[in-house]
């Protein structure tokens, strides 16, 4: 299979909704002689805290689901599931940046399902790789993937610098989805509230 052009890895990372967000993202560029890992083998190279934290997100969204369907009795059997529930998203949290490398660090300009834009003092070059790591604080998650540089633009004094995301997890791009689409919510009830107050 022929690798695509620039031009479609462009409109690949377009398919997806992103939103404007600043989070910590680690962006570890590949040595020419290192691999990237197909998606089957991306788990061997992933920090094992990633793995547990994917894992807990999976069996919290299966425990809570059924609850749903209880009648008003069980509300406060939930509210109490939903209380332990945080107590270890924090917990996962802290374990998690942990994994956060000063050295590594930048920030997001925005990110989405199919990939993220990074903002740097200096260029990469458009076709290099990296490894990623992503913090999301709002959803005490975090994503390790590979990505490949498909933009690198001046802004002002620093480079905008978008990869797009070439080995990641199915679960993982559904949960870069979902915070994206949950994250935009909080901004505009945020925002709806804001208009409330001023008016």
């Amino acid at each position: 299979m022929s690798e695509p052009s620039l031009e479609q890895k462009k409109a690949q990372f377009d398919e997806y909704f992103s939103i404007a967000y600043r989070m910590n993202v680690n962006v570890r560029p590949l040595e020419d002689d290192e691999d990237i890992p197909d998606e089957d083998a991306i788990e061997e190279r992933m920090p094992y805290a990633f793995r547990i934290a994917s894992e807990m997100a999976s069996i919290e969204a299966q425990a809570i689901r059924p609850l749903r369907n209880l009648s008003d009795h069980a509300e406060s059997l939930a509210d109490y599931l939903n209380h332990q529930a945080r107590k270890i998203d924090l917990m996962m949290s802290f374990v998690l940046h942990q994994q956060d490398e000063p050295k590594h660090r930048f920030h997001t300009v925005k990110f989405g399902g199919g990939g993220v834009v990074i903002e740097s003092d200096t260029p990469l070059e458009v076709g290099s790789h990296a490894e990623l790591k992503l913090f999301l604080n709002e959803e005490a998650a975090a994503i390790f993937c590979f990505g490949e540089v498909i933009t690198c633009e001046q802004a002002e004094d620093s480079y905008h610098i978008a990869f797009i995301f070439n080995t990641i997890r199915e679960q993982d791009q559904e949960l870069l989805v979902r915070a994206s689409l949950h994250i935009q919510t909080q901004q505009l009830r945020k925002r709806a509230k804001e208009k409330r107050t001023r008016s």
